[in-house]
């Protein structure tokens, strides 16, 4: 029988599953709270994966230091775990800023509807476009003549020789 010796545990990856899966959830929802325990959850399954991802632990990354029978460990899962950890502090704290001052503001963290999404889903659902352009009218002139007409104005307010530059 051939065992890998690189071959994560199936605990740990049905818990980076679970942590992304409830993470994701939560993100999905409106009040600020649940969305920033939505990313703490996120973040940390991305730095259990990553660990995961690094391989068994084995001596310490400094070459000369390991016996030569046993394998070092990988230091970049690590130091991007690190970096993860990093970043996701300062969205965390970022998040929690947010949601105290909506709670000042207005007493709750929820995230209101944005008025232009409304108005976006009302055309939609009227399948109507969700924007007046003057482009989009049928004026019977092709492309190519928009194209010769644009160029001739343009090449008849040169003042030099030659034509356009």
């Amino acid at each position: 029988m051939i065992v890998l010796q690189n071959t994560p545990s199936a605990v740990l990856v049905l818990a980076v599953g679970v942590l992304f899966a409830t993470g994701v959830y939560l993100l999905l929802e409106r009040p600020l709270t649940r969305v920033l325990l939505g990313f703490v959850l996120i973040s940390n399954g991305v730095n259990l994966m990553l660990l995961v991802a690094g391989g068994k632990a084995g001596a310490s990354p400094i070459v000369g230091n390991a016996p030569a029978d046993e394998p070092m460990s990988d230091p970049l899962a690590q130091a991007m775990t690190l970096t993860a950890i990093v970043i996701t502090l300062a969205l965390t704290a970022f998040i929690l800023a947010l949601a105290y001052r909506s709670w000042q503001l207005h007493g709750h963290d929820e995230v209101a509807d944005d008025v232009e999404d409304r108005r976006v889903a009302r055309h939609a659902a009227l399948n109507a476009p969700a924007y007046e352009d003057s482009d989009a009218e049928e004026t019977g002139e092709t492309l190519d003549e928009a194209a010769a007409q644009l160029y001739d104005e343009v090449a008849g307010d040169d003042k030099h020789e030659g034509g356009p530059r």
